[in-house]
This record gives C-alpha cells, sequence and structure tokens, in this order.
C-alpha cells in the first residue's frame, strides 16, 4: 500500500536512512536480549548516534559485544525492510502506538524489518538491512541509579 495516498503527521527531521533503520533493529535487539522497552531517548545522526535503554542490569563487555556481534550478524543477513498502512483497529498484537504524537492520524505506517521487527514510523529507512553497512558500537554507560544504559554507536555504509 503507497503511503503518499494518505495523509501522515508532519514529520520534523530529516533521517540518515542507514543509521535510523539500524535504531529499529537496535531497539529489537535490547528488547530480546535484555526485554527492554524501545528507546525514549534516541538521537540518531550521520557520525555518531545514541540510544538509551533502561535495564535491569549493567551490561558486561561479553554482553557488549554480543550486541555489537548480532546487530551486524542481523545486517549481513539482508533483511528486507518494508512499510504498510494499517487502521488503528487493525493494529498488530505487540505494536505499540504510545509514542505516536497527540492527534496522530487514523492510518498508521507500520515499517517492518523482515520477521524481526515491526513498528510505527514515518522515517526514512534502507530497502534492505545489508544497506546499513557495518554497526560499530562506540561506547556505553551506564546510570545505576536510573538502571539507564546508553549505547553510542556509527553505521558505516
Amino acid at each position: 500500500m503507497d503511503s503518499s495516498e494518505y495523509i501522515l503527521n508532519a514529520h520534523n527531521k530529516e533521517e540518515f536512512p542507514p543509521a535510523h533503520t539500524a535504531e529499529h533493529l537496535l531497539n529489537q535487539l535490547m528488547f530480546r536480549m535484555f526485554g527492554a522497552e524501545r528507546s525514549r531517548n534516541a538521537h540518531i545522526e550521520r557520525k555518531k548516534s545514541k540510544m538509551t535503554f533502561t535495564l535491569d542490569h549493567k551490561p558486561d563487555r561479553k554482553e557488549e559485544k554480543a550486541i555489537e556481534t548480532e546487530m551486524n550478524r542481523l545486517i549481513e543477513e539482508d533483511l528486507p525492510v518494508t512499510s504498510e498502512m494499517v487502521d488503528r483497529d487493525h493494529i498488530p498484537d505487540g505494536v505499540s502506538l504510545e509514542k505516536l504524537p497527540e492527534g496522530a492520524s487514523e492510518m498508521i505506517q507500520l515499517v517492518r524489518i523482515g520477521d524481526y521487527d515491526v513498528c510505527p514510523c514515518i522515517g526514512r529507512h534502507v530497502r534492505s538491512t545489508a544497506q546499513i553497512g557495518r554497526f560499530e558500537l562506540l561506547g556505553t554507560n551506564w546510570d545505576e541509579h536510573a538502571k539507564s544504559f546508553r549505547v553510542r554507536f556509527k553505521v558505516i555504509p
């Protein structure tokens, strides 16, 4: 279904599609590895990106390496990135609409990455994960009080 047939919410930023698509993958990976909700504090850029997740523990170096390794495995898997339009009454189970802006349209664009991830999004994406390039974990920070894990990364297309 072509999203140009629908009026979607105004979009206030121009994403770098490889990094933005990597954001989707990392959100799902952190959910699968640690049970984390999708990041509510993401800053995705061409040169360096960062995302923050709430976790029950500080990942050790082995877990950090596993994040980078699995991200690159998913990228190399060359999963298709597709979108579809659905109305609010037909949102698939497990897809949250809580991050949508107030007054969001009745028709929602869902972005799918193979069978790995699906979420509402109106940003720009690559056509398949292989177009992301290489995922490089630049560093992490842990805030024990907030149980907050910040991941800094870049993609090298």
